[in-house]
Order: C-alpha cells, then structure tokens, then sequence
C-alpha cells in the first residue's frame, strides 16, 4: 500500500465522519464554541489537508496524521473520539497491521512488511513520474531571476540564484506548473553608461572613471569591442573607431560591448544547466511605449496624481510606506516606471502567477511592488511573489574572496565552476535555503569523501547502479517481487524515507524552498548505505539466488529511481559510476 493509497482512504473516513457528523442531531460543524456563542465556519476537507507524515520514533508505526485534532473543534467533538473513529476504520484495511491513538489525538498506523514493501515496486512502475503531483496543474508561472545586469560577468550571487531558480523552476513543473523561465536585462539606465564609459576609458587607456567599472575583464571586452568594430568597418566602410566623434564612440563601445556582455553571460548560464524560455530587455519598454500604457492604466483606476510637476502613484493606499513618483519633473521615468510596465506586461502575457527573485540589497523594494500589485487590481503575493535571497561567501582555505565589478577582483560563476564542477556548485548552491547567508567551502566541495554532501548522494546513486550491475551479472532479476520479504527493520526504515518524496516535492513547491529536496536525498542517500551494509541482493559464495534476492533489488532499484529523480529537480546529473 502506498503512501498516496493509504492517504486516499484516510480522507474518505475523514469525509464520511464529517457527513456523518453534519446530519447528526446534535450537531456538528456550525455549533457555537465553547468559549461563548461565536459561529464557526462549515468544514471543509479536501484531499490535500489530509496528510500523511512518518513519526520521529520510528516505534510509533510508519505513518501518522493529526487529522483528528483539526477537525475535532469545527465537528464540535473530543480529539481521541474522532481519531478513534476513524482508526476503527483503518484497522479494517488490508495490509494494516495495527492502528494506535496517542496522546490528544494523533493516529499512529502500522503496515504489515507486504503492504509497505509493496511501495518498492510502484516506484520502479513509476520511474521518473514517481514524486510528480498536480498541485499547480496547469497553473502559468513566469520564474524571474538571476537578472544581473549586463556590466560584467555573474558573480557568485548571481550563480546562487541561477541554481536555486532551475532548481525551483523544475520542481514547480514537477507539480504541473507551465513554467516560463524569464531573465530581465536591465540594459536601460544610468549603470549601463557607467559600463560604456569604462570600455571607452580601457580603450583610450584612461584611469576608470570614478562611478565605473575595472578589472581584467573590462580590458577584455574592450577589446573584443575593437575588433567587432573592426569587422563592420572592413564590411560595410564604417568610419574607423579613431576618428569617432567622443559621443558617437562611446554608444560603439554601449552598443557592442552590452551585446557581447548578454552573449558571455548566456553562454555561462547554458554551461551551467540553466537555460531562459525568455530573454526580455528593459530597453524595450521604453522603446515600445509600456510605461506610458501603465501610467494610463492606473490613471483610469484613479491611483495616479500629479505633484511638484511630477506624476505620482498613490501606493500609500495599498500599504506602501510612501507615494512612489513614477515620472520625475524633468520628464524621465523613474525606477519602478518599469516595474509597472514589466508586471503588466507580464499580467498580459496571460501568467497567472509571477515569482521574481531578488537579492538581498531589494528588500525594501518588496513593500512597493506589492502595493503595485494591488494598484493593478491583482493579490499581493498570488499574482506576484517576491524571493529575497541572502549574501555567498566563497572561501578558499578558509578566507572569504571579495566580490565587486567595479574593483575588478569578481569571483564568477566560471570561477566556481572551474574549482569544483557544475553539479557540486548546484549542489552546493541549492542545498540550503536560499534565504539564509552561505559560506560555500571549496576545499570541502573538491573531496571526495561522505563529508561532501554532493559526492555522499552521487556515491549512492552509483552504488544502486553498481548492485544492480553485479546481480545480473550473478542471476538475480526482478522476474519476481515478493513485498513481504522486505521485513528487515534497514529495508522498513528505507521504505517509510522513500515513501516521502512525493510529499517533499509537493512541500519544496509550496513553500519555493528547492533546498528541501536536496536535504530529503542526503537522508535516503544515508539509509541506503545502512541498508546496503545489512542486506545483501547478490547471494554469497554458492548460496543459491532466492526470492529474497529478487525482492530486494526492486527495493534497490527504486532507491536508484528516487535519488536520481531527486538530483534531476537540482539540476545535478546522477552518475552510474564513481
């Protein structure tokens, strides 16, 4: 019996009482309270509040639900009563051993070793489908992030958005979400003539300008520029760079150099695993008259007014801490102008809900936003979600390395990459929650030892691999599956922490956290080597191969199955050989 079968049957005990509960005289869910006449809403259950969780103490059984005690109140009813109630109706389950109530209510369930090892088998069955769900089925997302301006490479803190938010992106798939991986370019405003001014300077072999950018990578791009010049001078007769009027070079040096920042910064991503359905570049709403379309959108709503020759939106009244100008007196738009026009454009583009994530530095911005959200006549946080996202170190031998464009000594996605490898740098990037700082070690990320988390889990893929290697190589198949054999306490215990997947994606989605699925494989990574230490699939010596053999190279095989599910949610490839 599945986790999702015994869930199933749970929520149809849960439904009957409370029907039951509602015709009954005495009654039931629209009852006064005790605390003094105040009318409790009807129940309502519905499949997803009934769940199922695996009990600390292992003692207590294999599952357990605290379904009674939340539905107790609203039924006006004792707790113990109700999960009485209804384990009387577990225990009449095939494949139930034992149904047991603890303290003010929690129902404790225990499976026979046939019923819970049958799960070994619906996991093989399922394959790469075993942990998906349909929380969002056919929801529209739009997943915005990493986003780093076009004025130099990815730094690190860019990389941890890049994997957190694949990561996310394909577990939100994995729960039916359409998701739409969206990367903004903000290639409009003052920081992009900061970069143009810093290439012409390189060029002219001037000090960088005091608000600019250095390092060897502006010297770099410079020169590239140079010679993508170069060839549109030998192409169509273009003047020489040289003899350029000061304005008309420096857009050159914006023009290109911008392009071949965007070609740099793609190209890294892709070789990170992480590649956009959709590249949207700021410019473009200014250039396609968006902004002025937004403006006259909240104009008609009534949230718009006009002061000290500004043009204003009045966020106060949906909880911002202040009105926001959105187009200054000298006639420029202001900053959140395109955060107006982009979530329109979105809200256009027909995404139901849209996930941006932010670093750390953007808190502030979150209030606005909302209050934007709201201007528009949409929820905060349904139609629009904001991710913040805190500080990386990257330490090597234990002392932190500096990030900044500007003074040139940046640590780039390529530089992690080259120190430890694109499934460690995931890995290691996703493993924890993303709003929490992170000090990634690269001495510990280059071992290969169980004290490298990302080498501990891809040791126990390979090892399910290598077992089932070495039984065909001996006989064993899985020409039979017979789930009572898995009756050792390791194989129990194996059982109950696969049986969670499908919750943990599910929870993982909910709660935008990828990191609990990194954290999730660690622990069946860990009970798949004590178990492998305990029960052997291949016979030893002349022993013949036996059912038992057979059963557990299902059990083997669908530990495979969900480390590998686990690690394609990260992003992080699941070895057959270590």
């Amino acid at each position: 019996m599945t986790p999702a079968e015994l869930s199933s049957v749970l929520y149809d005990l849960v439904a009957s009482l409370v029907e039951r509960r509602r015709a009954g005289a005495e009654a039931g869910i629209e009852a006064d309270t005790a605390a003094g006449g105040e009318r409790i809403a009807p129940l309502v259950i519905d499949p997803a509040s009934v769940v199922l969780e695996r009990p600390k103490n292992r003692e207590h059984g294999d599952w357990a639900s605290n379904i009674a005690m939340r539905i107790a109140k609203p039924l006006g009813a004792n707790p113990r009563e109700v999960a009485a109630e209804l384990a009387s109706g577990l225990e009449k389950l095939e494949g139930v051993a034992s149904v047991d109530i603890a303290g003010p209510g929690f129902i404790n369930i225990r499976l026979d070793a046939a019923a819970a090892g049958q799960l070994a088998h619906a996991i093989v069955e399922a394959g790469p489908e075993y942990g998906t769900g349909d929380l969002y089925a056919g929801v529209t997302m739009n997943l915005e992030f990493v986003s780093a301006n076009p004025t130099g490479p990815i730094h690190i803190g860019g990389v941890r958005w890049a994997a957190v938010g694949d990561s996310l992106a394909r577990i939100l798939q994995a729960e039916g979400a359409l998701v739409t991986r969206e990367y903004y370019f903000n290639d409009h405003g003052e920081q992009i003539d900061r970069f143009a001014r810093s290439l012409l300077a390189s060029y002219e072999g001037q000090p960088t300008p005091e608000d600019g950018y250095g390092g060897q990578y502006i010297s770099d791009i410079t020169d590239r520029v140079v010679a993508a010049y170069a060839e549109r001078v030998a192409a169509d007769g273009a003047a020489e760079l040289a003899s350029l009027p000061a304005e008309e070079k420096q857009e050159v040096f914006r023009s290109i150099g911008v392009e071949l920042m965007f070609g740099d910064i793609r190209q890294s991503l892709h070789d990170f695993g992480v590649d956009f359905d959709v590249y949207f570049h700021e410019n473009s709403l200014h250039d396609s008259q968006a902004v002025e379309r937004a403006v006259a959108r909240l104009r008609d709503a009534g949230h718009i007014f006009e002061k000290d020759g500004a043009v204003w939106l009045r966020t106060t009244e949906f909880g911002d801490d202040k009105d926001r100008v959105i187009i200054k007196s000298d006639g420029n738009a202001a900053y959140i102008a395109g955060d107006l026009a982009y979530y329109l454009d979105k809200r256009e583009r027909g995404f139901e809900r849209n996930l941006i994530m932010l670093g750390a530095d953007h808190h502030g911005y979150v209030g606005r936003l909302m209050a934007m959200t709201a201007a528009f006549g949409d929820t905060p946080y349904v139609n629009l979600e904001i991710l913040i996202g805190q500080l990386v170190t990257l330490l090597r031998d234990g002392v932190p390395q500096r990030m900044s464009k500007r003074a040139g000594t940046v640590v780039t996605m390529e530089d992690l990459v080259d120190a430890v490898g694109v499934d460690a740098a995931r890995y290691a990037l996703v493993r924890s929650s993303a709003d929490s700082q992170l000090d990634i070690d690269l001495d510990l990320l280059t071992k290969r030892t169980n004290d490298n988390p990302v080498f501990y889990v891809q040791y126990a893929h390979a090892r399910t691999q290598s077992v089932a290697r070495n039984a065909a190589s001996v006989g064993v198949d899985r020409s039979v599956f017979d789930a009572s054999l898995l009756d050792h306490e390791t194989e129990s215990i194996l059982l109950g922490a696969l049986a969670e997947f499908p919750r943990v994606v599910r929870q993982a989605a909910e709660l935008r956290e990828p990191h609990r699925v990194a954290r999730y494989i660690e622990e069946v990574a860990g009970d798949y080597h004590r178990w492998y230490d305990n029960c052997r699939v291949t016979p030893v010596g002349d022993e013949p191969v036996t059912d038992v053999h057979r059963s557990r190279l299902w059990l083997n095989d669908a530990t495979g199955q969900v480390i590998r599910n686990g690690l394609g949610l990260l992003g992080v490839t699941a070895p057959e050989r270590m």
